[in-house]
């Protein structure tokens, strides 16, 4: 990938330029409390977005997308935006930046990706990311802190790609550490590192390669229902309500705010009682915890679809420890947790039964994990 993008860039631009990274995430727990204030599980994986960069001593920046063969130029004020979805995102970045005081000049850009997109792996937020390590490094000396470039791409959703997302996507982007999974608390922003190796067992991605669209936008409807609620309850966030005061106002609300705030706050706990089984080394709990919350997606939440229910399915059929969908839902992946000895027989299994029943075979991504955002090295 770092030969393919710096290749292009020399075609494109006839010099050389610095290579960026940065990957994309999964979260072993923790869906849709985020934007919630509550906690998240995630860690950066061995797979991401690759950028060439280069100053080019105009107000313009010039950027090319391999994988879409396409390439945008704009320039830097907020009536250039480009027309081009994917271009928005870099643009977004360099506004951001540029809002907080940032330094941001002209530049030259290649990317390339090799996060599968619509997956769940947050392929936007390693875009983001990478853009905006690129652009403290090559224009800001490293002085915008890590937090800050987090922010910058959650609000490069919020301003110009019209995702009203949380946090933990770009966090786990800019702040992903080698096989480290990151507790980050979403309303003080407070993390902790856990070791990750979880001996004896795999961590596997089974991409069903299909993504439901809908009319509307389904994941600011249910931020929407979650925010309704923790008005009604008198509260910030839902990350301060409990079950008990959830059934205290249970008819005062429709009965789709209910499912959507229970679901949240089941899960807030289910991320703490993971985390304490991962210090115990009980991995039969984090499997329990981790189809607890497939159910609450598929049923509460209700952003499951009939093929990420299958994959669930085939999963516990297989004895696998723990499985979910994992992301915004509605199509994407399932995260598994499975035993070395059933790791075979589950990939040969589900890919047979996943291929006879729609037509196609899922793709298989094993899970490593890896740094976050960074320069690479020549």
């Amino acid at each position: 990938m770092k030969n393919k993008v710096s290749k292009e860039f020399e075609k494109q631009f006839g010099t050389t330029g610095t290579l960026y990274t940065a990957p994309g995430r999964f979260n072993l727990i923790g869906e849709h409390t985020d934007y919630n204030g509550g906690f998240v599980f995630p860690g950066a994986i061995d797979k991401g977005i690759y950028a060439m960069i280069r100053p080019n001593g105009t107000d313009k920046v010039k950027v090319v997308s391999l994988d879409l063969n396409d390439s945008a130029e704009f320039g830097l004020n907020e009536s250039d935006a480009p027309e081009q979805s994917w271009a928005r995102y870099i643009f977004g970045v360099c506004r951001e930046t540029l809002k907080r005081g940032g330094k941001v000049e002209g530049f030259d850009a290649v990317f390339a990706g090799n996060v599968p997109l619509g997956a769940g792996l947050s392929s936007s937020a390693a875009l983001e990311s990478c853009f905006a390590n690129a652009i403290n490094d090559l224009f800001n000396d490293n002085t915008i802190d890590k937090f800050e470039l987090a922010r910058i791409g959650q609000s490069t959703e919020h301003n110009y790609c019209g995702v009203n997302c949380g946090i933990m996507d770009q966090f786990a982007s800019v702040f992903g550490r080698k096989d480290h999974l990151m507790r980050l608390d979403c309303r003080s922003m407070e993390f902790e590192y856990f070791p990750f190796k979880p001996e004896g067992h795999k961590l596997v991605l089974v991409d069903s390669r299909v993504k439901h669209e809908l009319a509307d936008s389904p994941y600011n409807k249910r931020r929407a229902s979650c925010e309704r609620v923790a008005k009604r309850l008198g509260i910030e966030t839902l990350r301060d309500a409990d079950m008990a005061m959830l059934d205290a106002v249970k008819t005062d609300i429709t009965a789709e705010d209910y499912f959507r705030a229970k679901f949240v706050i089941e899960e807030k706990d289910r991320v703490l009682a993971v985390c304490d089984a991962l210090n115990r080394g009980d991995y039969e709990t984090v499997g329990r915890c981790m189809y607890e919350t497939h159910d609450g997606l598929s049923k509460d939440y209700e952003v499951s679809c009939e093929e990420l229910d299958f994959l669930n399915d085939v999963a516990r059929e297989c004895g696998v420890t723990g499985s979910r969908i994992m992301g915004g839902g509605f199509g994407g992946c399932t995260v598994n947790l499975v035993k070395d000895e059933l790791y075979d027989n589950f990939i040969e299994t589900v890919t047979r039964k996943f291929n006879e029943r729609y037509g196609h075979k899922p793709e298989i991504y094993p899970v490593i994990v890896s740094d976050g955002a960074r320069r690479l090295e020549d």
